[in-house]
Parts: structure tokens; sequence; C-alpha cells
């Protein structure tokens, strides 16, 4: 019978176990930050679950199922605050879900204190942009607009 394979020690630790010093990134004492960021991607996942699946059934098996999206379906929708706030918090949370599980691949794979530092910037210009941009639409929509001074009438509108 053969002898079983060696198996390599992995690269960032030493001889004694310990975490070779070129690879320790972090010079400041350890906060909960990373336990309070792992516990959000398990509470998170699971809200996003609920409202994902409640999104799906609405806008696919509901009533015409997906023949009747179209604007005046996401106007009628919208024009009930429910649904508005709904549609936030998926965005709000999907963003942040997505925005931390990224910044922890960040983490993993940036060498570099500096490649971190920058890539971890755009992560969150481009989240914030987003989610501020989201927001508005959700907030601002108008599902009765003016278009040459005539206001499209439908029936999800009030009358004017």
């Amino acid at each position: 019978m053969s002898a079983l394979p060696v198996i390599p020690e992995p690269r960032s630790t030493s001889v004694t176990g310990r975490i070779a010093p070129q690879y320790k990134r972090s010079r400041s004492p350890r906060t909960q930050f990373e336990m309070l960021a792992w516990l959000f991607m398990r509470l998170s996942g699971i809200v996003l679950v609920v409202l994902i699946f409640g999104h799906l059934t609405v806008n696919l098996l509901v009533g015409e199922g997906i023949h009747a999206i179209d604007f005046g379906f996401v106007a009628g929708k919208w024009a009930d605050p429910f649904w508005q706030f709904w549609d936030l918090a998926m965005l709000w949370l999907a963003m942040l879900h997505g925005t931390n599980g990224v910044r922890t691949i960040i983490n993993d794979y940036a060498e570099r204190d500096a490649v971190r530092f920058w890539l971890k910037v755009v992560l969150y210009a481009a989240s914030a942009l987003i989610i501020i941009l989201g927001t508005l639409v959700i907030f601002t929509f108008d599902p009765c607009p003016v278009i040459d001074g005539v206001r499209h009438v439908a029936d999800y509108c009030p009358a004017s």
C-alpha cells in the first residue's frame, strides 16, 4: 500500500500554525463588526427570501401573470404605499446584502491595503448611488404622467 500524499500547509500559516506576518492585515484590535456583518447576512437573507417570493408571486402568479406586467401594472402597484415600501425594503436589503458579500470577497482576495481600500471605495460609492437612485424612483414615480400638457388618466389614477 502506498503512503498518503502530504498536503502542503496553506501559504498564510507558518510552521507554528500562526498567521505569517506578511499576511496579517489588521493592525487594530478586532471589533464585533465582522460578527455583526455575518449576522446581518443571515438575517437579511431570510427576510430577502420572503420579500422576493412575495414579489414573484404577486407579479407572476396572481392575475394574468407575466402578460399583465407593463407600465400600468407597475404604476398601479406603486400607487399603493404598501408596495412602495415592499419594493424599497427589497432594494435596500438586496443592495446592503450584496455589498457586504462583495466587501468580504475584497477582504479575502485583495492583498495590498491600497487596492483593498480603493475597491471598497468604488463598491460603497456604487452601492450608495444605486440605493439613492432606486429610492428616488420608487417615491417620485408619477403613475399619471402629463404628456404635452395632457394628463393621461388611467383606472388607477385619481380623476382630475
